[in-house]
């Protein structure tokens, strides 16, 4: 999967997924495209920004 990760929320927090979400929310709101999605293996919600490196070219 490409893109560039903007922030990392625990799974296991009481609230579970909504902090990420209202970050994404919040980036979205600003104009990225940032998406959740679930590291299994880490157990971590990824806020990510689809179509760019993590040097931030598209």
């Amino acid at each position: 999967m490409g893109g560039k990760v903007l922030q990392r929320f625990p799974a296991g927090a009481p609230r579970g997924s909504w902090p990420a979400e209202e970050y994404a929310a919040a980036r979205r709101a600003e104009g990225e495209s940032a998406t959740v999605v679930m590291d299994l293996k880490s157990d971590t919600f990824l806020v990510v920004v689809e179509g760019q490196d993590d040097d931030g070219r598209i």
